[in-house]
């Protein structure tokens, strides 16, 4: 498998072992997960840089989240929320990620500095493919049989692996076809969509037979239905059971982990590098007593 991605003038080739971090700006008011919405332009730029300086290595933008229970939005609200805050970040020189299945929405984000379209329809509109060909920006393939926006469990006849490999390559092939250079595809097995948790779960284990079709795999496993379908946990308590799954999908070769919480996520890759033998012990201040313990407040007089 290859681990090349091309992000328009820029190319990443992550260590096994080692994904890149993606973090999540929701530009919308309806993510799922989101205790806390940012409601202004300035409060989702310095979201994003903070995320950055977590360490992120991508941002993912969106303007309109996956869930069901909300319309679609459209493009015309969708752009005016994702492009100001795509100029900002690439303004920074920040790899931003554009979450979305609406060709007009990829354009504008694209004409704005975004390196990537994340597109969660499985490439159903072919326009986005020949946009990324013309810009040279990566494009995410993502598994899924429902239509955006629409709850649907498909019938995979007992094998949704042989469903995933088959759709994903095929998309893939569709994607060639409009111009896409095989270092700009990233595969998404699309945990949860179209999925119920068992299926999911079954995707995961099957993972080396998506491997196989030859691109770096996406692993959004965050707060997802999944985990709080194993542990019993709400999405804003699944922090240890996503830790877990970042941990398993590092071990399968996942090239990028998409997060919410990504000091979290980067300081669990960090210590499991150094205690793996991958990453050598950094230098630390051994005068600084707030590593070592947490001094006891004064009395109050």
């Amino acid at each position: 498998m290859s681990r090349t991605i091309r992000l328009r003038e820029r190319t990443l080739e992550p260590p096994p072992g080692r994904p890149l971090v993606m973090g999540i700006v929701n530009a919308g008011p309806d993510s799922f997960s989101d205790a806390v919405r940012l409601r202004t332009l300035d409060a989702q730029v310095a979201h994003a840089l903070g995320l950055v300086a977590d360490g992120a290595d991508i941002v993912d933008v969106g303007g309109e989240s996956g869930v069901t229970y909300t319309p679609p939005t459209t493009p015309e609200v969708e752009i005016e929320r994702v492009v100001p805050l795509v100029e900002r970040l690439a303004g920074e020189g920040v790899a931003v990620s554009v979450d979305t299945w609406k060709a007009p929405v990829a354009e504008a984000a694209l004409i704005a500095g975004a390196a990537m379209i994340n597109d969660t329809s499985g490439l159903a509109d072919l326009r986005l493919a020949e946009l990324c060909a013309a810009s040279g920006a990566a494009l995410v393939v993502m598994h899924t049989r429902a239509a955006p926006k629409q709850e649907r469990f498909a019938d995979y006849a007992g094998d949704v692996v042989a469903d995933v490999v088959a759709f994903l390559a095929e998309r893939c092939a569709a994607a060639r076809t409009a111009g896409v250079a095989d270092e700009q595809l990233v595969l998404d097995p699309g945990p949860d969509f179209s999925k119920t948790p068992a299926e999911t779960v079954a995707v995961l284990h099957g993972i080396d037979r998506i491997a196989a079709l030859g691109r770096p795999l996406l692993l959004a496993v965050s707060r997802k239905y999944f985990v709080g379908a194993i542990t019993g946990r709400p999405p804003a308590e699944r922090l240890a059971g996503t830790l877990a799954a970042v941990g398993w999908a590092a071990d399968a070769g996942a090239a990028i982990v998409r997060v919410h919480d990504v000091a979290a996520v980067a300081d669990f890759l960090r210590v499991r590098a150094v205690l793996s033998g991958e990453d050598d012990m950094p230098s630390f201040d051994g005068d600084d007593d707030a590593l070592k313990w947490i001094r006891a407040r004064p009395p109050r007089g």
